[in-house]
């Protein structure tokens, strides 16, 4: 469930109208959301004055433009690091969900680089994280695509789309599994026949949504995104477990800076708004 969420809010991006599409969603308009804007360090006392009130008057705008219910939402300036403290609010309000905008540069080592501030929150937080690229529009959410494998992430994925779309007649499901051992990619009946879409398929008939399976072969990382991209997703989900053991978890996992990761070549690649799933494995 999502019932607490922090946007990340530069006052740039397309963060903004990513939570204005999921607000639309009857499950979700009863989430508590947290407006966070974070003042980099300034040099002087008035400088730090200044930029905060700027935060503030920022901040507002996007309530009213958002025309989120008052009591609904809380607010957060705070100074710092933004990659740090972004993680820091998120532990602290007990977030859902971190919804981000994102320079989606298809090079991972330019965007750490460039410092990139929802490149490290991927990397560093345990929660949830809603990527959106500026390069993106932002749609109604009706069609959502989920990457299906027998993980608990997986299966985490599932359960959350399920949550977005229960009260959406309208809406379609599409279940995607990479099969490495298949010669040909399949659709429809013959998909739903996947030993492991047939038991998530299972799940989505008891909402009554309207579901598409797809086995994909090849690599997994484009055929995600080519499918998500020929069904016109509004939305993927994706998990993104963290592998690494607990005493490096305070350090960027180097496959996902490296951009060798099936997450992370998703995230920068897709034609929509990512949706990852996040625990610690």
């Amino acid at each position: 469930m999502i019932e607490r969420i922090l946007l990340a809010d530069s006052g740039t991006g397309h963060s903004e109208e990513m939570l204005q599409a999921l607000m639309a969603i009857p499950s979700i308009r009863r989430a508590m959301v947290t407006i966070l804007h974070v003042v980099p360090p300034q040099i002087s006392a008035m400088q730090m004055e200044a930029k905060t009130k700027e935060g503030s008057v920022l901040v507002q705008a996007a309530i009213d433009r958002l025309k989120l219910d008052p009591e609904k939402v809380s607010v957060v300036i705070r100074s710092g690091d933004p990659k740090l403290v972004v993680c820091e609010v998120a532990e602290e309000v007990n977030t859902d969900l971190i919804i981000m905008g994102s320079r989606g540069t298809k090079s991972r080592l330019l965007s750490i680089f460039e410092n990139s501030v929802s490149q490290y929150v991927f990397q560093l937080s345990p929660r949830p994280m809603l990527l959106v690229k500026d390069d993106l529009y932002v749609r109604p959410i009706q069609r959502v695509t989920v990457a299906m494998d027998k993980s608990e992430m997986s299966k985490k994925s599932l359960n959350l789309a399920l949550f977005l779309l229960r009260d959406m007649p309208e809406s379609t499901l599409n279940l995607v599994h990479i099969d490495p051992n298949a010669k040909a990619e399949l659709s429809g009946a013959a998909a739903e026949r996947d030993p492991v879409l047939s038991s998530a398929l299972a799940a989505v008939k008891r909402y009554g949504i309207d579901c598409r399976c797809f086995v994909g072969a090849g690599k997994a990382g484009e055929t995600i995104c080519r499918i998500a991209e020929e069904t016109r997703t509004d939305l993927l989900l994706l998990g993104s477990p963290d592998r690494r053991p607990a005493i490096g978890r305070n350090l960027p996992d180097i496959d996902r800076l490296l951009g060798s990761s099936l997450s992370d070549y998703v995230r920068t690649h897709a034609t929509c708004p990512v949706l990852m799933s996040r625990v610690a494995g």
